[in-house]
């Protein structure tokens, strides 16, 4: 399992774990510490998810080093005016018990907020207090806009991929820019898990249908964030660096597209 550079030079893991949904405090905790205790060292959250403070605690009763876990969180829409964004950083810092994240996100493109939110994003990188910025949900288009306007260049876009929902033109834009892609949903909620492909894939390298999706995206370049609150499910996830996908599994795989997702559509954001 090697790690990734960005292109600030900051080093992140190859696998995060994801904490959409998960809004119980204990449930929260109790996923995150399982997560640590198998190895992951990368947590993913998000000011709208509602559980930092649960991630922050979590880590501080893990009794990893906090110098050894690469922690994200997003700005959320709401929180992208001039007068909102810093105040609401300091807050998840606040959450987070620490002060800084390594990754900082804008959550998604809003139209009229995007570009001076990310002005705010620089300053908040230049401070330290983000080691890492970077976007989510954008396509393309918001990013052609964003290389043309910015001082710094996003480390990272955070966007659904999996399977089925493969999104080659902007994965090949992403790293022709030097940006890694994260991928929220690696596993579609579900969707498709019983394909007959994921099965005979997984037969041929002794691993399950989830792990050869999570394979994938790993394979893609990409970084996955599955999410689960389950032990065993959090640490078959994490097992995915012990084998590597074939061609021809590959081309299999490249057969699956639908265009299918799980989560919202930024494409018609102007």
């Amino acid at each position: 399992m090697q790690n990734l550079k960005l292109n600030n030079g900051t080093v992140m893991p190859p696998i995060g774990f994801g904490t959409w949904r998960i809004k119980d405090e204990d449930e929260c905790v109790n996923a995150v510490k399982a997560a640590l205790d198998v190895g992951y060292l990368h947590i993913d959250t998000a000011q709208i998810y509602g559980n930092e403070s649960f991630v922050g605690k979590a880590i501080k009763k893990s009794g990893v080093g906090r110098g050894e876990i690469f922690v994200t969180t997003k700005i959320w829409n709401d929180n992208m005016w001039w007068t909102d964004l810093v105040e609401s950083f300091e807050e998840s810092l606040k959450n987070l018990q620490t002060d800084y994240v390594d990754l900082l996100l804008l959550h998604f493109p809003v139209t009229e907020l995007r570009r001076p939110a990310w002005r705010l994003m620089e300053q908040l990188a230049q401070s330290g207090k983000a080691k890492a910025i970077g976007v989510s949900n954008y396509t393309i288009a918001h990013l052609e806009e964003l290389l043309r306007e910015s001082s710094i260049k996003p480390a990272v876009n955070q966007v659904e991929l999996h399977v089925y929902l493969q999104q080659p033109e902007l994965v090949d834009f992403c790293k022709k820019h030097n940006i890694v892609v994260e991928a929220y949903s690696p596993l579609a909620h579900g969707y498709g898990l019983d394909h007959i492909t994921l099965r005979k894939i997984g037969k041929k390298h002794g691993k399950t249908p989830a792990q050869v999706m999570l394979r994938w995206t790993v394979e893609q370049g990409a970084v996955p964030l599955p999410k689960s609150v389950h032990p065993d499910r959090i640490k078959e996830n994490f097992e995915i660096f012990d084998f590597k996908l074939d061609k021809e599994d590959m081309k299999d795989l490249a057969k699956l597209e639908q265009d299918y997702r799980t989560a919202w559509d930024p494409t018609h954001v102007a």
